[in-house]
């Protein structure tokens, strides 16, 4: 490595990298405080069964995916990002109180539907942005820091819930009120903090046509393809917090799923960002995935409470692994005026592997039991670890 290779890879996250993250931390507080009630509030208040909380929150997930294809291709159009990463976070915003007053399992569809259209709004601007303002050499660090504080805000969120279930008397719906309050900084955050790139009369873009996402290179729907199959192994976390309460946690401390995967993986998700500006991503993706595998281990045949919560331990540690690393793949194969639209591209395709497993999960939690969801999980991973082995050449997976 040059000296100047040095320098740069030892240069400081951009200021505007920070900032998302500060806006990811607050919507994630609010948002996670929430979802880590949600799945009982709809099986235990609202009589929803547990195939309807995987369709929900599976149509919910692809939903954003579709979502993220739009925005992509918009902010490359018109060369971009800030207003749909705006528009995502304040959509996101309005449909938290919707959560209070929902009296039906269709109303809370409706809001998750409205929750993740904003998240699909301003997720691929947003990678893409961070792309934009970073130098390669330390996009995983930017990318991992990004990661962090976003997790970082899914821990504190359902820490927050489970003091508010305390306060309120396990009121569910005083919990989801409180929960606007940190979706509005996070809006407050993105006016004043994010700096679109500037793109000047030299630099402007000429409209991009979906004819164009043909110049993505081979390299680029391998990582689509990976994307897939992985995500058809981790379904929605809302089976870890059902697992829980299964064996046995009480209804109060639920919450503590979400904190518990969440600090491992925000604790793990910089310190893997900068491994992989440095390691091959194949040696990563293969130990995230040994992780899963412990995870779904541990989740469908490990003792009671104990086994259980050290499964969601290792659910974070290969989110962490995993996550940041397939991001920094998207945005180091995919041309600079495609990159929203590869994001967009990526997320569709991951998204509906996600309804697709999280259906699945649903149905076989209900026709056949826990045991067979967390099964099918490690078959998908074991499927994903031969994909990566059985491939000799790969160019992007084999890249530090």
């Amino acid at each position: 490595m040059s000296e100047a290779s040095r320098a740069r890879s030892r240069a400081a996250i951009p200021r505007t990298v920070w900032a998302l993250g500060l806006v990811s931390f607050f919507m994630d507080v609010s948002s996670e405080t929430i979802h880590a009630l949600l799945p009982l509030f709809l099986t235990t208040t609202l009589g929803a069964s547990v195939a309807l909380v995987g369709i929900i929150d599976g149509v919910a997930e692809s939903t954003a995916a579709i979502s993220k294809v739009f925005s992509g291709y918009i902010s490359d159009r018109i060369g971009r990002r800030k207003p749909l990463i705006l528009l995502g976070y304040g959509l996101g915003a309005l449909s938290k109180p919707l959560f209070a007053i929902a009296s039906s399992p269709a109303l809370v569809f409706g809001a998750r539907l409205a929750d993740r259209i904003g998240k699909g709004l301003r997720g691929a601007p947003r990678d893409a942005l961070i792309a934009d303002v970073t130098p390669s050499e330390i996009r995983g660090r930017a990318f991992g820091l990004r990661q962090a504080l976003d997790t970082a805000g899914a821990f504190a969120g359902p820490l927050m819930a489970i003091a508010l279930m305390a306060l309120f008397a396990d009121n569910m719906r005083a919990v989801f009120w409180v929960a606007l309050i940190p979706a509005v900084l996070a809006v407050v955050c993105v006016v004043v903090g994010v700096e679109d790139r500037a793109v000047g009369p030299d630099q402007a873009r000429a409209p991009i046509r979906f004819p164009d996402l043909k110049r993505l290179p081979p390299a680029f729907w391998s990582i689509v393809a990976l994307g897939v199959v992985f995500t058809l192994a981790r379904f929605s976390e809302a089976f870890l917090v059902l697992r829980a309460f299964d064996q046995g946690l009480p209804l109060m401390l639920a919450p503590l799923v979400l904190v518990v995967m969440n600090v491992v993986y925000s604790i793990g998700a910089y310190p893997a960002g900068a491994l992989s500006d440095r390691l091959p991503a194949r040696t990563l993706l293969l130990w995230g995935i040994a992780a899963l595998v412990a995870a779904d281990l541990a989740l469908a045949f490990g003792p009671g409470l104990a086994g259980a919560f050290a499964g969601i331990a290792l659910w974070g540690a290969h989110m962490a692994l995993t996550q940041g690393l397939l991001a920094k793949l998207v945005a180091d194969h995919a041309p600079s005026e495609l990159r929203g639209s590869a994001f967009g591209l990526f997320n569709l395709a991951t998204g509906l592997a996600l309804l697709i497993a999280s259906v699945a999960a649903g149905l076989l939690w209900d026709g056949v039991g826990p045991e067979a969801t967390f099964v099918a999980g490690i078959v998908f991973a074991v499927i994903t670890a031969v994909m990566l082995l059985s491939v000799k050449r790969a160019p992007p997976l084999a890249s530090r």
